[in-house]
């Protein structure tokens, strides 16, 4: 019996790592739609640093272009794209005061 709870848990853990990689390939593609070349890049530049923040910004990316809230040109420029990124990180800038 206790083969057949390590083999579940193997299929179980190969099924789990199907999807997110089929999950993975899906917003890959969104992406592609959604930024231009040099928009994927300055992601990834953001990825390397803070990889949560970066998935953070893909999924309300996903969630502007599924709900039609980014009908302007598609792939956005990498203008719209800083734009967008400014607004998403104006409330949460933090303030240093360096004194001597």
């Amino acid at each position: 019996m206790g083969k057949n709870k390590r083999r579940n848990k193997g299929v179980v853990k190969q099924i789990a790592e199907q999807q997110q990689q089929q999950f993975n390939n899906q917003k890959y593609q969104i992406m592609r739609k959604i930024l231009s070349q040099e928009g994927r890049q300055r992601l990834e530049n953001i990825r390397i640093v803070k990889p949560q923040f970066a998935e953070q910004i893909e999924l309300q990316l996903i969630q502007l272009f599924q709900s039609g809230k980014l009908r302007g040109a598609t792939p956005l420029p990498d203008k719209e794209f800083k734009k967008i990124l400014e607004k998403i990180t104006a409330g949460s800038k933090k303030e240093f005061n360096i004194k001597k």
